[in-house]
């Protein structure tokens, strides 16, 4: 069975609508992908419909920016009721962060030289309601600023370059408990990757899981395989589900295809019981995993 629970559309900062990105799971040969766009469950209806029509498990979440510690860590939310108030108002406040910053950021790279405005950026983000910084980035590939989205990020986007401006993001701790409230099972995607390596270690997971964190996502392009082999062991020393996933964003990130890493059945198992025990426990009219 072939798994990949870390994916995007263009309800966030993927090129492909949540059914098209269904349909190239399935074209792909996945049986089980996991829609996860940012802090949002706009894309979930198109997707649900799409995976019964294609005939793939679809598992509904979405990827929450949190921080701790002064560096960003994100959370894999799966199967979280959206309509949960405390959830929702936080997620209100981080799609708020994201669309505050905008301006301020295209202020600072017009300040550096670049042709660049809040239209096109808006023109770029289209329905999406999470607007981040690869939408910029587009817009900069396309003006010929950048090669492409990494070289935009690099040159233009990510901290101490010129375009980059800090926002809201709810602190990690208090993220977890708010999903296991609302019904979800919270996986820490990619830990070893980006700014999150830092301050996460077996502590830090301790902590993490004593709030509800069900389990982290080892098999991922920013882990090497010595990460792998690391974080395989920190999980199974605490008792951590380990997934596996692309996250792939379609056209806009290069090297997260479809399937390139992958969860284990049995791990997905888990995930899916744990999620069932939170929902529950919640009371929470939760989203139901969709089945061919």
């Amino acid at each position: 069975m072939r798994i990949d629970l870390h994916t995007h559309s263009d309800a966030s900062d993927g090129t492909q609508s949540p059914a098209d990105l269904v349909a190239l799971a399935h074209q792909a040969g996945l049986d089980v992908v996991a829609l996860t766009d940012h802090d949002s469950a706009a894309g979930w209806a198109e997707a649900t419909a799409a995976a019964r029509d294609v005939g793939v498990t679809l598992v509904l979440g979405m990827e929450i920016s949190t921080r701790h510690e002064g560096a960003g860590v994100h959370l894999l939310a799966y199967l979280p009721d959206p309509a949960d108030p405390a959830l929702g108002a936080e997620l209100g406040l981080i799609l708020a962060g994201r669309t505050g910053r905008l301006e301020a950021m295209v202020e600072r790279l017009r300040d550096g030289g670049l042709d660049i405005s809040v239209a096109e950026v808006l023109h770029q983000v289209g329905g999406a309601p999470a607007i981040g910084r690869p939408h910029v980035a587009d817009v900069l590939v396309a003006k010929g600023y950048a090669a492409d989205r990494s070289d935009a990020f690099t040159r233009w986007l990510n901290s101490g370059t010129p375009g980059y401006v800090s926002r809201y993001a709810t602190p990690t701790r208090e993220m977890v408990r708010l999903i296991t409230g609302a019904g979800g099972a919270a996986v820490m995607a990619h830990p070893w990757g980006r700014g999150s390596r830092r301050v996460v270690d077996l502590e830090t997971l301790a902590l993490f899981q004593a709030e509800g964190l069900v389990g982290i996502e080892v098999d991922h392009q920013d882990h090497d395989a010595a990460d792998r082999e690391e974080l395989t062991r920190l999980a199974g020393e605490i008792g951590l589900v380990r997934t596996g996933s692309s996250d792939f964003h379609g056209d806009g990130k290069v090297d997260h295809e479809l399937g390139c890493n992958l969860t284990k059945p049995d791990q997905l198992d888990q995930l899916l019981e744990a999620a069932a025990s939170n929902a529950a426990a919640s009371g929470r009219a939760v989203p139901e995993v969709v089945r061919p």
